[in-house]
């Protein structure tokens, strides 16, 4: 697991490196807002007649593939029925401006399905280049700035804050637990990380997200994080989700 990489300047707080290695600018990639949208169903929807449930996820359906590439925006679906009581379906967006969330969340909520649907969790964040360094792969510039989602089976999603004492260490010191928390992580390279910060936007500072193939290798790299330095001042990191994939909206909808 590796958190975002960035340079720093000698002396101070660190600051991004806006060129590469031949001096050249590099070019400035946009910001993005990311959005984690947990929805629960009323069990009134599966008293509806089939054709009624039919009719509802199709018009569900359309709103999403009616947003997903609409300027850019990516909507990404999973199911968590069977694994969480508090949610049943989960939409990862990712857009240019938090607007296009709230255009799109109206919408869904005024489908025949949506008016049987229940937002119990809603997580606001977006992209930017970290201050720590990457010291296992220094020349490689922020490879997460940019988020492309969605090549793997399972996603994990949880928000966390760091406690107030973190931030008045120095820089020099969270570097140095920050580096043993990248070791930790380079040690499952089946896990990608995508970390999205949260600070004043939302309750909490961070939103993190992992996908793998693989649940097992999420879950002890997380066991074995637990005993870093790092781990110490971690305030809060709950409620954690595992979410499971589908390409196809419908197919999460048939899941329901």
């Amino acid at each position: 697991m590796r958190p975002q990489t960035g340079g720093r300047p000698p002396m101070g707080r660190p600051a991004s490196n806006p060129s590469g290695g031949d001096g050249q600018a590099k070019p400035k990639l946009p910001t993005q807002f990311v959005n984690f949208l947990f929805l629960k169903v009323d069990p009134a929807w599966r008293r509806l007649s089939q054709e009624e449930q039919e009719r509802g996820k199709q018009e569900f359906a359309d709103v999403i593939n009616e947003y997903h590439g609409k300027n850019g925006m990516m909507v990404l679906s999973y199911s968590t029925v069977g694994i969480r009581a508090d949610a049943d379906l989960v939409l990862w967006r990712i857009a240019k401006d938090v607007e296009s969330f709230q255009a799109m969340s109206h919408k869904l909520l005024h489908t025949g399905l949506g008016k049987y649907l229940e937002i119990t969790y809603s997580y606001l964040s977006f992209t930017k280049r970290s201050v720590y360094v990457d010291k296992m792969d220094p020349e490689h510039q922020n490879p997460r700035v940019y988020i492309i989602p969605g090549a793997k089976k399972y996603l994990f999603v949880y928000p966390f804050i760091k406690t107030r004492d973190w931030y008045q260490l120095s820089y020099p010191t969270r570097q140095g637990m920050m580096d043993e928390h990248i070791q930790v992580g380079s040690k499952y390279p089946s896990v990608k990380l995508n970390t999205t910060y949260s600070f004043g936007i939302d309750d909490h500072e961070f939103v993190v997200a992992f996908e793998t193939d693989e649940i097992t290798d999420f879950s002890l790299l997380v066991q074995e994080l637990r005993e870093s330095e790092a781990s110490r001042y971690t305030l809060r990191d709950v409620p954690m989700f595992t979410c499971i994939h589908h390409n196809e909206i419908m197919d999460a909808l048939n899941t329901l």
